[in-house]
This record gives C-alpha cells, sequence and structure tokens, in this order.
C-alpha cells in the first residue's frame, strides 16, 4: 500500500475501505509502523494500542467480508488526548504524577466511535490538566510540530498530540477538547482542520473536566468533510451529560456543499488586526478576497467587546473551575507537576464565590448580547492564531496564544479552524469560522465552500511523506 493513502481525508480512506482496495488491517498496520518510526522525534503518543488496534482491524474486516452492516467510521484509525477516558488503558491527563492512572469507564464519545467501527490506536499527548495553548509538557516533553523538522516548534494545546499525529500522517483523525481554543490553536499551528462543537453538543462523559461550564471535545482531521462526518458520529444526547439533552439535531452533510451566495460574514475592523503579524494579516486578506467571490457579503464588525475583554474572563472561570477538579494535585508541591501550569490552576485557589459567579453571570449576558448584536451575522470570520508556530524555546508562559479563540467558549459558540495558507519559511497559517450556538452544521458549509477556494489542506509536511 501506498504511504499517500495515510495523507488522504478520511473520507476517501473510507472509500478504499468499502471498495476493498484496502483492509482495515494493513491500514492500521501502516499507521502503526508510521507511529514506531517516526513518533520517537515527534512524541506525539502518550500510549499506543498495538495489539488491541490490530485486534479491532481483523475484527472490522471480517464484518466487512460477512456483508454485515458497517458503521459510518467503519475501519479508520483514530487517536485519543490522553485525558479521554477508555476502560482498561492510561488516562494520565498529561500529568506526570498519574503515571499510572488507569481508565475504569470508556467516554461517550469513545463509545461512538467503536460503536461506528473506529479503531482507537491510542492516547495522544496533551498538556497537563488540558490547561495550555502552546502545546508545551515539562515533564512528558513537548510534541515536535512537523512542519519544521530541523527546528522544534511548538505545536499548539492543549490537543498537542493530535494535532501532531494527524498533520505526521500517524493517524487518519483524532479527537481533542476545546476549552478555551485547544482544538483549534494545534489544528492552525500544525495545519489540519478541527471543529470545536458548541457546549452541550457532544458528551463530556468520561472526559477530564477543566471547565464544567465551557469544555467540548471536537474533531481534529484533514479537512472540513471529514470533521463534519466525524462530528455526526460523536453529536447528541447523553443522558450521562445532561446539557446534550436540550439541543435540537442538525445535520452536517446534507448542506454541506451548497456554498455560501448570499451570507453576510463579518470581519475583523482594523484595530482588531493590530495584532496580527504581516503574513497572518496578508493570508486573512487573501481569505477574505476569496470569500467575496464565492459570493458572500463581507461586513466590517467585530464582537461587542475586545478579544481580550473575553479572554480575561474565560480565564476567571477556567481557573475557578479547574481548580477545583485538580486541588487535590496542584496543592501537592512536592508532586511532578509543571510550574506553568500549576501556577496557572492556582489562580483559581484565590477566586472568591462572588468572583466566579458574577463571571457566570456576565457570560450569560455577554451570549444574550452576541446573540442580539450578531443576529443579521451568519458568522465571524477571524485568523485562527496571531502568528505561525514559534520555537519552542521562545515560549513565554506568561503569555497565551489564544488571542482569538477564547471568546468563542465565553459566548457559547461552535467554531471551525482551517488551514488558509503557509508562510515563506513553509510554516500553516489558518482561518476560524466563528459561529452561532448549534449552527455547526452552518459553520461546516461556510467552512467547506472556503476550503476549496483556499487549497491548502491537502499539503504535506516535508520530509514525512513517506515512510
Amino acid at each position: 500500500m501506498s504511504s499517500a493513502l495515510l495523507f488522504q481525508p478520511m473520507h476517501r480512506q473510507l472509500s478504499a475501505l468499502l471498495k476493498g482496495k484496502v483492509s482495515a488491517e494493513e491500514l492500521t498496520r501502516y499507521y502503526l509502523d508510521r507511529i514506531s518510526h517516526h513518533d520517537i522525534k515527534l512524541n506525539a503518543f502518550m500510549t499506543v494500542f498495538y495489539d488491541s488496534a490490530l485486534q479491532a482491524a481483523k475484527v472490522a474486516d471480517k464484518k466487512r467480508l460477512s456483508g454485515e452492516p458497517l458503521g459510518a467510521l467503519h475501519g479508520i484509525p483514530f487517536g485519543l488526548k490522553d485525558i479521554i477516558e477508555f476502560e482498561g488503558q492510561t488516562t494520565t491527563w498529561g500529568c506526570y504524577a498519574l503515571k499510572d492512572r488507569m481508565s475504569t469507564e470508556t467516554a461517550t464519545v469513545v463509545e461512538r466511535l467503536i460503536d461506528q467501527g473506529a479503531i482507537i490506536l491510542g492516547k495522544t499527548q496533551s498538556v497537563e490538566f488540558a490547561l495550555g495553548g502552546w502545546g508545551t509538557n515539562e515533564y512528558y516533553g513537548t510534541p515536535w510540530n512537523p512542519w519544521d523538522l530541523e527546528t522544534h516548534r511548538i505545536p499548539g494545546g492543549s490537543s498537542s498530540g493530535s494535532g501532531v499525529a494527524v498533520a505526521a500522517g500517524l493517524c487518519a483523525a483524532a479527537l481533542g477538547s476545546d476549552t478555551g481554543g485547544s482544538v483549534r490553536l494545534p489544528s492552525a499551528f500544525c495545519g489540519i482542520t478541527g471543529l470545536k462543537p458548541t457546549f452541550g453538543r457532544v458528551s463530556n462523559y468520561g472526559v477530564m473536566p477543566l471547565s464544567t461550564s465551557l469544555d467540548t471535545v471536537g474533531p481534529m482531521a484533514r479537512c472540513v468533510e471529514d470533521v463534519a462526518l466525524i462530528y455526526d458520529v460523536i453529536r447528541g444526547p447523553d443522558s450521562k451529560h445532561p446539557p446534550t439533552l436540550q439541543p435540537p439535531l442538525d445535520n452536517p452533510i446534507t448542506h454541506l456543499r451548497k456554498g455560501i451566495s448570499g451570507m453576510r460574514l463579518a470581519v475583523l475592523p482594523d484595530k482588531e488586526r493590530e495584532v496580527l503579524s504581516s503574513e497572518m494579516n496578508d493570508a486573512y486578506e487573501r481569505s477574505l478576497s476569496l470569500i467575496k467571490d464565492l459570493g458572500a457579503e463581507i461586513v466590517i464588525r467585530g464582537l461587542p467587546h475586545p478579544f481580550e475583554t473575553y479572554r480575561n474572563m474565560s480565564s476567571v472561570i477556567i481557573s475557578a473551575e479547574g481548580y477545583s477538579c485538580t486541588a487535590d494535585l496542584v496543592d501537592q508541591s512536592d508532586l511532578p507537576i509543571g510550574s506553568a501550569v500549576r501556577n496557572r490552576m492556582l489562580h483559581g485557589k484565590s477566586c472568591s464565590a462572588k468572583q466566579y459567579l458574577d463571571a457566570l453571570h456576565q457570560m450569560n449576558l455577554w451570549r444574550a448580547e452576541f446573540a442580539v448584536e450578531m443576529s443579521d451575522i451568519d458568522a465571524l470570520i477571524t485568523p485562527t492564531t496571531t502568528d505561525c508556530a514559534i520555537p519552542t524555546d521562545e515560549v513565554d508562559e506568561q503569555i497565551l496564544p489564544a488571542h482569538f479563540t477564547r471568546a468563542t467558549n465565553v459566548l457559547g459558540l461552535c467554531a471551525l479552524a482551517i488551514p488558509s495558507a503557509h508562510s515563506t519559511n513553509d510554516l500553516p497559517i489558518s482561518v476560524c469560522i466563528h459561529g452561532h450556538p448549534f449552527r455547526e452544521a452552518h459553520t461546516l458549509r461556510i467552512g467547506w465552500a472556503l476550503e476549496q477556494a483556499l487549497d491548502e489542506s491537502s499539503r504535506i509536511p516535508p520530509g514525512l511523506d513517506s515512510g
């Protein structure tokens, strides 16, 4: 089998599997071989399930040959962020102090993947407790951004390993989580596509809680159609996570290719673009030009408040709720927990009940305000990050790269990050589509149209396209 198939979009792999051009076992073995060969350097995986993945692949092939009905992801190899529980496997929450922790249950999202025939290859790296946008990990080591094999650059976080694994062709797709950008940042820095669903659209049951008000689980893959297919599988009501019981279901596939002609899309005013590097600004301008060519109307309109205002508020909520979930660990100064993550989490220790409840109240007011002020807009288009991936030795842990992403979670929106360009030194650049709550299907439709015009999603990191 040609290694080219490993870098094909997942939906094409599904077609090859259905036509018998490749078996699930062959596909799984090839990914496992690549992990063995490349992950020594890339450090994307925490744990690899060599035996159980191959066994699951053999079962998938027998089912296909028997003529039984097949699942929507039948035979596709996945990675799981190491905060997602999988019974009988280690789940460390990215924390070395929990290196021997075993899952006693399986997350709902994992059950849904497996029910639809997905093959779980292993657990991918995470920033400790999923709290960090650069993707650094002091004790397990920072995964290596595959777009520069000479300089160790940040992968983005906190779903760092998932971003690297998909971009480097170590799995077909992966799940990450997003509390303030943790699906979108690694997708942007690693040149792949990532969907942050609306809170309450996908079950969080069996996923380490960082912020019980903001956490979401989202798919990371090579293109918009792929994340739409995965989202279609993992979304929906779950009695084990009550917020999922109310929202009406959407269909992310039916209207995916219907274009954006006639839509009204908001874009950033000049003031909000001052934080962008020149290359990011040029790439953003090109995306806006293509949006016009696709027949959409461009409306210059920022959010009701600066992005920094929403980001600051999210820090109060995340640190307070995060500390509540991890206090037994971060309060023990002798445990091997990264100093930067520990310090961020300990901010929640000094947060008063009044500060926390005021933040939640303000969040609800802002959500109502957004619904009114953006009611005539289909989505807001921004860059995903302010610059490309920087070398790990230039990271300032006091600063987080989530300038454009945290507002999405605070406002209760969905969002889609897609590759939009590449820098002069070949590093990925990304654009983000922020959609209204529970309008994932609409947001994916915008993303698919723009993705076709941008023509960036098929790029492969140099030096990883074989072997």
